[in-house]
């Protein structure tokens, strides 16, 4: 794994572009990143996962893209378990201290948590929440869980306004802490793949200390 920190390319253009535009930029302009590691050895199973990340000074651009065997999207409520289907999450820190942990399930569910640990999370306001813009190309209605061959990706737009607990306003220039996940918790064979290495005994997402460095450009 690379010491190097994710540079989060500034993307020219402002907060007009739709998510298709969002989309098809990310995928000609960014390099893909990986969330390939497997930490957890009771845990075999490996989906196809890669990310795509920039921004806009004023938002953060974020496209996911999965292969994996099974799929179940449930979940429709903000703010829900969305991390029991299959989910892509996004934690990230701007002080090093505090972080926020978005989860999106696979058909756009977000969850936008923000704390020092695990517990006592603090839930962004839902009038913020609706300000996220997000696409998966498997839509919006849940479904129970499916087996087979199934390739999909999620597209997010996310307003600095949705870290409601830190007075950010321009990205640009930021030093962050992240990482990436991908997860299944109530799917039928669960997994749990990190974009950087977590080292704890059993599956642990809210542990910052194994969060990779971030620079937005």
């Amino acid at each position: 794994m690379s010491s190097e920190p994710l540079i989060v390319k500034h993307l020219s253009g402002g907060t007009t572009s739709g998510l298709m535009e969002v989309d098809r930029r990310l995928e000609a302009e960014v390099p893909e990143n990986h969330v390939a590691c497997l930490n957890w050895p009771q845990f075999p199973y490996r989906p196809e996962v890669g990310f795509r990340i920039g921004h806009v000074q004023t938002e953060i651009w974020l496209r996911f893209h999965v292969k994996e065997a099974r799929i179940l999207g449930l979940q429709t409520r903000m703010h829900g378990d969305v991390y029991m289907d299959s989910c892509v999450e996004f934690f990230v820190s701007f002080d090093g201290a505090d972080y926020y942990n978005l989860e999106i399930n696979c058909i756009g569910t977000p969850h936008l948590g923000y704390g020092p640990g695990r517990e006592n999370r603090r839930f962004v306001p839902l009038s913020l929440m609706k300000r996220l813009a997000i696409r998966s190309s498997l839509g919006s209605t849940p479904f129970a869980e499916k087996s087979g061959d199934f390739e999909w990706s999620l597209t997010a737009r996310i307003p600095v306004a949705c870290f409601a607990f830190d007075e950010l306003k321009n990205l640009s220039d930021l030093s962050a802490r992240a990482n990436v996940y991908k997860c299944g918790s109530g799917m039928s064979v669960q997994h749990y793949v990190t974009w950087m290495p977590i080292k704890t005994p059993s599956p642990d997402y809210h542990r910052p200390e194994y969060f990779g460095d971030v620079v937005f450009e």
